[in-house]
């Protein structure tokens, strides 16, 4: 789960990690407000959207009164904010942090995530703040300072100090440098988060550090422990599909491609997607209804496919172990029935009954196109592609790598 920068910085100031003086706004009048109570000689205004990049897409801007705060502030509210994480069609703006500008001497990149591959936590640190860390880690990846955690230690100083001379920070400032490292981390630890970032953390004119930027993103899977985060859910910045699939118990990510997929487990989906890219086509979503779907979650997977607007055709590719094939193909069945399913459907079936499975599915009455394997698949979804020209509804656009 994401959250907003705002919110971000209402946690680090719990942890008395330093951030600037601000908040939010929804209206202009609430902006000026902010600012003539921050007061100074200058703010700054930024979109709070779900996305990084802001800047690039004119997301975060500068006033120098509070009149030309309000201003901005009104040009912001209701834009549709492109960068280069939200794709083409960006993000609504519904709400501005206001903050108090900082004269900045110097930028530095800070970050915890999960190393996967070594099955811990790693502290990230760079000279380059202000940069995107995948950019980074791509042109230049000398340039990044790492060490792993070991959570029932904690950090130890000494993994902070390797951070901070690695990054080239002054040595006047390493004591303040190790506590914000260090409540960094408590704030990952304690939170079940998947990424805390500060992204500048700034040396100021004065000499003081200040997180300018913060991220923080929480694993879904803890949440139970963490009712209170819930609350920061923006539901208006997750995409509807997506929102109702969690909804239903059904594990779904919208993508950019044509086709549709339906499948019973992450890895065979993993699988179906690479299926579909070598049919020369591209995936519409991940769907996973898991191991016990019922007619209602086949259905609502349904409808959650054709909800996209791309989709030009739908594969179902079921393996049956702990779930029946003849089962599952019931349930496809029924839930065709439900939903006015108006694009080709491929269904490929193997496991546990498939044989009566695939019986249900010839006897049903509807258009299902059974494939006997996943090979005669991807032949059954490039073949839809190619005969477009003879069914309109079989029209299937071929995204081409």
């Amino acid at each position: 789960m994401k959250i907003h920068e705002y919110q971000a910085k209402e946690i680090f100031s719990q942890f008395k990690i330093p951030v600037p003086r601000g908040s939010v706004a929804h209206d202009p009048e609430e902006a000026k407000r902010i600012a003539e109570e921050i007061g100074g000689a200058r703010w700054v205004i930024k979109a709070q959207i779900h996305a990084g990049g802001r800047g690039k897409g004119g997301g975060v801007r500068i006033g120098e009164t509070p009149a030309a705060v309000a201003e901005i502030a009104e040009e912001m509210l209701g834009m549709t904010l492109v960068t280069p994480q939200t794709g083409p069609q960006g993000r609504l703006v519904r709400k501005v942090l206001v903050e108090e500008g900082v004269a900045v001497k110097q930028e530095f990149y800070v970050g915890a995530a999960v190393d996967r591959a070594k099955q811990c936590p790693v502290l990230i640190a760079s000279s380059e703040g202000g940069m995107g860390i995948e950019e980074l880690a791509a042109c230049r990846p000398e340039g990044i300072v790492r060490e792993w955690m070991d959570v029932g230690l904690g950090l130890p100083a000494f993994q902070a100090r390797n951070l901070l001379f690695g990054m080239g920070i002054d040595a006047s400032l390493v004591r303040a440098g190790t506590g914000i490292f260090s409540q960094l981390f408590k704030v990952f630890e304690s939170h079940d988060c998947t990424l805390v970032e500060i992204n500048p953390l700034v040396v100021t004119e004065d000499k003081r550090l200040l997180a300018l930027d913060a991220k923080i993103e929480f694993d879904d899977n803890a949440l139970y422990r963490h009712k209170d985060l819930l609350e920061l859910e923006d539901t208006d910045e997750q995409d509807p599909l997506e929102l109702e699939a969690s909804r239903h118990r059904v594990n779904y990510i919208r993508m950019e491609g044509d086709i549709g997929i339906m499948v019973n487990g992450a890895g065979l989906a993993m699988a179906t997607m690479d299926l579909i890219k070598q049919a020369g086509a591209s995936p519409a979503n991940f769907l996973d209804v898991g191991g016990g779907a019922t007619t209602e979650m086949v259905t609502k997977g349904f409808e959650i496919i054709l909800g996209d607007k791309n989709v030009r055709g739908i594969l179902i590719n079921i393996f049956g172990g702990i779930l029946r094939c003849d089962v599952l193909a019931k349930g496809v069945v029924d839930a065709a029935k439900k939903v006015a399913i108006k694009v080709p459907v491929v269904v490929r079936l193997d496991g546990t009954n498939v044989e009566e499975g695939r019986n249900i599915l010839a006897e049903s009455g509807l258009d299902f196109i059974v494939a006997n394997s996943m090979a005669d698949a991807a032949e059954k979804v490039r073949g839809l592609g190619a005969s477009k020209a003879r069914n309109p509804k079989s029209e299937i656009r071929n995204k081409l790598e």
